[in-house]
């Protein structure tokens, strides 16, 4: 796991921004960069991260898809710690290697069949 650092400094409040993190890397043959948020942000800052997945063969600077699910502003500081801030240099995001599956696909003319069938949202959990 990597920790994903920001070098952009400012998210607008119930807005959402790309943060460049400078970092450079090159996965391992058969595996995908999944970027996760950190808990203590999500949680008490309201900063999730968004399409989150980085292909094996990109070369290029690792962005972060970030957004402030929060009524303030989302900002990088340079050390004061205030409330919705983050100190430069702390993380953002974690990238996590995972091994990624190429299955084959087949086309069919009929889909074998189960108990849950088609039903979909809401179908496997107890009535409210």
């Amino acid at each position: 796991m990597v920790e994903l650092r920001p070098n952009q400094d400012y998210i607008p409040a119930r807005g959402r921004g790309v943060i460049d993190t400078g970092l450079i890397i090159e996965l391992p043959k058969g595996c995908y960069g999944r970027i996760a948020p950190k808990s203590g942000l999500a949680l008490f800052k309201g900063i999730d991260v968004g399409a989150g997945v980085i292909d094996e063969d990109y070369r290029g600077v690792i962005k972060v898809i970030l957004f402030n699910h929060s009524d303030q502003p989302f900002e990088v500081n340079k050390g004061d710690n205030q409330p919705f801030e983050v100190n430069k240099g702390d993380s953002v995001a974690q990238l996590i290697c995972e091994r990624i599956l190429y299955p084959t696909t087949i086309e069919v003319k009929k889909m074998s069949t189960t108990e849950r069938a088609a039903q979909g949202f809401g179908s496997s959990c107890p009535p409210r």
